[in-house]
Formats: structure tokens, C-alpha cells, sequence
């Protein structure tokens, strides 16, 4: 069996914008991910490692345990052995609290995959391929989330080119969401149901590829 981890934010978990509630696993991207390579005749397992407010290496001022490459490695280790490694990350380097840009968000998606390659799992068993996936972009925020992503649109242009360069630098497969979907046409941010399902084929497409399944 493969096993694929995905290790990413609200984006991900699955939040219904403009709510607090949260989208079920069949219609989570990752839900359509697991969904679709096993219809595809795959035997595959997708884990969920995904926090609403994660960044790629800041903290959140107002909630704990938000800086992605704080504990990854020992997520790894916790479900290995894995097939592959899936991070979207970077949408929450741009809230209001952090003065980002593209590169310095990509910088930090750089080092969570060296905490993934060094990632402490048991002899013998493979080290993970790694897929970054640049998240879509940020539209005009709205809604609830407003005032948290004030700003945003414009400090994370050019993120998706910045991880692609990230992903080259460093061997990884990379794929852009923007290719497949824009960000929530609710709240600019997050993604609506019909979303989730065009990234969630569009990621299953390039898993395929690059596992070669």
C-alpha cells in the first residue's frame, strides 16, 4: 500500500468559507485524492496532517502550535513509511501579522522539506518523495477573514513562480493549483466544494505521474 501525506492548512481541512464548519472527507481534496487512485486501481492511504492557520516557519501571535516546520519531522516519523509527502503551504505567511513576500514564504516551504528529508524515521524504510503544491492565489479577502488577510493579494503575488524555483532547487515535484482552480469565490481565501474537487483530480493526475502508479 502507498501511503501520502498531506501536511497543510485551512485550505486543506476543508473549512466552508465564511463558517466555521468543515467540508467531509469525500469532498475534501484530499478525499477525492484517495478517492480517485484507488479507482484508478491503486491501493493507497491519504493521511491528513492539516491546521486551520498553519504557516510555512512563523508563529501565530494568538494561537499556538502554527509554525509548520515545528514538529514536522515527527509527523513523518508518526506514519511512516510514506510513498509521498504533499505541502500546501504559504497562503497564512500573508496574514496581516506577518510583513511577507513571495520569496521569504517560499524560504520557508524550502525549509520544511529539508525537515522532511532529515526526518527521523526508522532504518531501512524509504525516504519520501515530495510534492509542492503552490496554493491558489489570493484573491481580495472578504467576509469574516477580512481584516486577518488585509493586504494579502498584493504581498503574496508571485508566490507560485517562487515555489516552483523552490521546487526545482531542491528536486521536488511541484504543482500549481492556479493551473486547476482560483482561490474561494466567497471569501477569496480558502476553497469552495467544486474546488476541492478540481484539485483534488488535478493533484491525482500529477501523483500518477510522478509515482509513475
Amino acid at each position: 500500500m502507498d501511503q501520502i501525506l498531506i501536511y497543510s492548512d485551512s485550505l486543506t481541512w476543508g473549512i466552508i468559507p465564511n463558517t466555521r464548519r468543515r467540508l467531509p472527507f469525500s469532498a475534501r481534496w484530499p478525499g477525492v485524492l484517495e478517492r480517485t487512485l484507488q479507482e484508478h486501481g491503486t491501493d493507497v492511504r491519504v493521511v491528513e496532517n492539516c491546521l486551520n492557520g498553519r504557516r510555512t516557519v512563523w508563529n501565530d501571535p494568538f494561537k499556538a502550535g502554527r509554525n509548520g516546520v515545528e514538529g514536522v519531522a515527527q509527523v513523518i516519523e508518526m506514519h511512516s513509511p510514506l510513498s509521498l509527502v504533499v505541502l500546501m503551504l504559504g497562503t497564512n505567511d500573508f496574514q496581516r501579522t506577518h510583513d511577507n513576500n513571495a520569496w521569504l514564504s517560499a524560504q520557508g516551504m524550502a525549509a520544511l522539506v529539508r525537515e522532511v528529508r532529515n526526518a527521523p524515521i526508522e532504518p531501512g524504510m524509504p525516504s519520501p518523495e515530495i510534492m509542492i503544491v503552490a496554493p491558489p492565489n489570493i484573491g481580495e479577502p472578504r467576509g469574516a477573514i477580512a481584516a486577518k488577510f488585509s493586504g494579502a493579494e498584493r504581498r503574496s503575488v508571485g508566490l507560485a513562480e517562487q515555489l516552483e524555483q523552490v521546487a526545482t532547487e531542491h528536486n521536488t515535484f511541484f504543482l500549481d493549483a492556479n493551473q486547476v482552480t482560483a482561490a474561494s469565490r466567497i471569501d477569496g481565501i480558502h476553497l469552495d466544494e467544486d474546488q476541492h474537487r478540481e484539485l483534488g483530480l488535478a493533484v491525482a493526475k500529477a501523483v500518477v505521474a510522478a509515482l509513475k502508479l
